[in-house]
């Protein structure tokens, strides 16, 4: 601080010549105290229009213009500080400057900053090459660079003009004027550390906060809480299904939410919304129970099946395998879509993890209970063939009900080893119900029980003993197949084809072929196995025994011929 040089007058002297004699002396004594470019102090002493009259201990007072005081003017009797620019003028007055002084005085204290690691405050004014100049103030100004400016990446410059804050002189030099390179970022992450810290120590889990929606992701949104973010889950946002996180907050709003966790090791803060209003699972066991029907709303389908919201907070699954009791669902939008009000029935529930189970086809009857109802044993059906198998062709009853046609039950006399030869998805088909079983959701079909049994009636027909004519159907290495009426397929061994053994039974079979019309005589029936035995031997010696009955009975009618004579004849015959 200079020195106060106040000239202390001494009014007792004897004569007014050795008073001014002594009044001189210490005049010149204070002007060679004073040196130009020094900063002394002095007593503001008037303050007239536009000009501030300074007492500096000179002859005269210096004056300095109103405006070196910027914002605040000062009054009478202020001590000021400012600079000798001039000892002396020509008119004896001496020049002084508070605004040299001023900035004089401000240099020294950047310095002092510096120095000593102090943020100084100026205005960021104008966006340059690579970041921003800064007014420093005194006619002081700092770059700022682009990478130093903010915590967050600057995107827009002008978004910074007019901030006023706090810097880091980061470097401080001067080459043919003064440099300095400032730093606001990281005086802003030591502020936000510190608040930070702050919060850590001083919030609990359950306190209420303040903050202000920063961003958003698909999992939720960033609350800044004073330049560090906290958490809004989106699992947190509503006890409810929550899709879209914009739905229950927006950018910038200002919320109050609820402190769930905290982490200080790994600074993790999580915020909620919905921990202002009860869990409304700890109520849920005496709004619903097993077995309750109750209303939902789609929220959300997936491959296996749909979330339904029974209330805020209540969601659900109904299993796509409990949409229906009878069709096959393979997409619940098949069947579904969000925001359709549906009824079902809880089937279980868990409620330390959560979880609902519902069902859709529970609220409606199961048509198999009654399917044996619905399609007694004897109906008559024309349906849809749906699917052809290696044993049969599934047709549909109705939708999602299928009944089963095997092979076996398609007809009394086709032996078909494919069934795909007669059976084609798509084509329509009359049907019988042979069986109905609810237990065993089982449907069975016939076609050939459309008509009567054509065994059945060949066997009230023919007996064993029968004379029976037909058509060769097949010629095989052990006997020939014959096709008699009612469409049936009878056997005549090869053994069954010779009656003359001197015939083998190879030439025989080559006597016949497909088409051929024959003779023969039933020698083995049975309907219920679909067997059919036949024999052109056993023909062949009944007529011989009929033949020889004939003459026998002839030979009672004509005396001397005798049975002797019938046996002469057929050797005869036969030579």
């Amino acid at each position: 601080m200079a020195e106060n040089r106040e000239v202390e007058m001494d009014v007792s002297g004897p004569s007014q010549d050795g008073f001014q004699t002594q009044l001189q002396e210490q005049y010149l004594k204070t002007l060679e105290a004073l040196e130009e470019g020094e900063i002394i102090e002095g007593k503001v002493v008037q303050v007239n229009g536009d000009t501030v009259f300074i007492d500096v201990g000179y002859k005269s007072e210096g004056k300095v213009k109103l405006e070196e005081f910027g914002d605040n003017p000062p009054r009478a009797g202020d001590i000021v500080k400012v600079v000798v620019v001039k000892k002396e003028t020509a008119s004896g007055d001496i020049v002084i400057s508070k605004k040299k002084a001023d900035e004089r005085i401000f240099w020294k204290s950047v310095a002092v900053a510096f120095k000593d690691h102090v943020p100084v405050e100026g205005t960021i004014v104008k966006e340059v090459k690579g970041g921003f100049e800064v007014d420093l103030g005194h006619g002081l100004t700092g770059f700022l660079p682009a990478s130093k400016a903010d915590i967050q990446r600057v995107e827009k410059g002008d978004a910074l003009i007019g901030v006023r804050g706090r810097f880091y002189l980061e470097r401080l030099y001067a080459d043919r004027k003064i440099n300095i390179i400032l730093n606001r970022r990281k005086l802003m992450e030591e502020e936000i550390e510190h608040r930070r810290n702050e919060f850590f120590q001083t919030v609990q889990i359950g306190d209420t906060v303040k903050g202000v929606v920063k961003s958003f992701t698909s999992f939720g949104a960033f609350i800044d809480l004073g330049g560090f973010d906290g958490l809004l889950h989106i699992n947190d946002m509503s006890w409810g299904h929550v899709t879209r996180p914009k739905d229950f907050v927006r950018k910038g709003q200002e919320i109050e939410l609820k402190v769930i966790r905290l982490d200080p090791e790994e600074k993790r803060i999580n915020l909620s919304l919905k921990h202002f209003t009860p869990d409304p699972w700890n109520s849920f066991e005496e709004k619903y129970h097993v077995n309750d029907i109750v209303k939902g709303k789609v929220t959300k389908l997936t491959d296996y099946g749909a979330f339904i919201e029974l209330e805020e907070g209540i969601e659900g699954l109904a299993h796509i395998s409990e949409f229906s009791w009878v069709k096959k669902v393979r997409k619940p939008e098949d069947m579904l879509k969000p925001g359709d009000v549906v009824d079902c029935m809880i089937l279980g529930y868990d409620i330390p993890a959560g979880k609902v189970s519902l069902g859709l086809k529970q609220v409606m009857p199961n048509p198999w209970d009654t399917i044996d109802q619905t399609y007694p044993v004897g109906t008559r059906l024309k349906r849809k063939i749906v699917k052809v198998t290696n044993a049969g062709a599934f047709i549909e009853l109705e939708e999602g009900i299928d009944g089963f046609l095997h092979i076996d039950d398609y007809s009394w006399t086709q032996k078909i080893k494919n069934p795909s030869s007669v059976l084609h998805e798509g084509d329509e088909i009359e049907v019988i119900v042979l069986e109905s079983n609810p237990e065993e959701r089982n449907i069975r079909l016939g076609v050939k029980q459309l008509s009567e049994d054509p065994w059945k009636s060949f066997a009230k027909t023919y007996r064993v003993g029968s004379i029976v004519e037909g058509t060769v159907s097949n010629v095989t290495d052990f006997g020939v197949f014959v096709k008699v009426p009612g469409d049936i397929e009878g056997l005549i061994k090869k053994q069954d084809l010779v009656s003359d053994r001197s015939e083998s039974y190879e030439d025989a079979l080559k006597k016949y072929q497909s088409g051929m019309q024959v003779k023969a005589v039933v020698v083995d029936l049975n309907a219920d196995r679909q067997k059919l035995g036949l024999s052109i031997r056993d023909l062949v010696q009944r007529q011989q025994r009929e033949e020889l009955s004939r003459f026998m009975q002839e030979d009672e009618n004509e005396s001397g011929y005798t049975l002797g004579d019938l046996l002469k004849a057929k050797d005869k015959g036969n030579d």
